[in-house]
């Protein structure tokens, strides 16, 4: 009754199966495997944050450039203040209100973005105090230059003069005349009755929709894997229903052979009436 499967169509099917399962199966621990790669990363980054509080300061060139292992550890730079603009849109507390972010000029000619910390309301330039004068040297977490559009940055353009949407050496060259550094700091204590502004964590490392997404990704794999097994059960059972029927003659040729199923009668066949004469 499975001599069926012998025959080269079910050779195909067959071959067809035994590469369909493990390629999902690999697919599947493969999209686990970033998901749980994405909740490690998570993990890492709270507690460098938590640790990076309580780590003495490092001078900046020694952190940069920024990556996941230097983002949000605390650097020093020393410079004086230059441009100072407002970063509109941001959230603190669930407060709407702006960032304080001034130019530090340091001795190698360059300026790094320092938020100075936050006020509530809208972005004015009447209620951001002015940056200390003379020589200072500052403190804070290092950040890397934010994205428009990705993790609660404005992409919205269009901002008033002594604005800026995003703090990104991109954004920020065309609005003042120095060389920039590729990295920012948020001061760890805000200037002038501010709040200081908490560092993030660097992107790519929390349970965003990316790493859902690749959760998502692994249950569809398995659940195609478990699709192909049922398929191909369900074709085996019903081409043996046919191959059995064939046997009993309830049917002239099996699916396998002609892809059609015939029925025969069960009652015999009564010829055509004829008339006879008797002599």
């Amino acid at each position: 009754m499975y001599r069926f499967l012998l025959t080269p169509r079910w050779w195909g099917i067959n071959v067809f199966v035994l590469l369909a399962i493990p390629f999902c199966v690999f697919m599947g621990s493969w999209q686990l495997g970033r998901f749980e790669d994405r909740v490690q990363d998570h993990r890492d980054a709270g507690e460098q944050a938590s640790a990076a509080r309580t780590q003495a300061p490092r001078p900046l060139a020694r952190l940069l450039p920024v990556d996941k292992e230097t983002s949000g550890k605390q650097a020093t730079a020393t410079g004086r203040y230059g441009k100072q603009l407002l970063v509109p849109g941001r959230e603190l507390d669930d407060k709407r209100g702006f960032y304080v972010l001034t130019m530090l000029r340091t001795d190698d000619g360059r300026a790094l973005p320092v938020v100075r910390g936050w006020l509530a309301g809208d972005a004015d330039t009447a209620k951001a105090p002015a940056a200390p004068a003379g020589e200072v040297t500052v403190t804070g977490a290092l950040q890397a230059s934010e994205t428009p559009g990705s993790n609660g940055v404005p992409a919205a353009g269009g901002l008033p003069a002594g604005q800026t949407g995003a703090i990104s050496s991109a954004s920020l060259v065309n609005l003042v005349p120095y060389k920039m550094y590729d990295a920012w700091i948020t001061l760890a204590e805000a200037d002038s009755g501010m709040k200081a502004v908490p560092a993030a964590a660097p992107s790519d490392t929390g349970l965003d929709l990316k790493a859902f997404q690749n959760l998502g990704y692994t249950g569809e794999w398995f659940v195609f894997a478990g699709f192909v097994v049922f398929m191909w059960f369900r074709l085996m059972r019903r081409e043996a229903e046919f191959a059995q029927d064939a046997e009993l003659g309830l049917v002239e040729e099996t699916p396998a052979e002609t892809g059609a199923t015939k029925v025969t009668s069960s009652s015999p066949t009564s010829s055509s009436p004829t008339s006879s004469t008797t002599a």
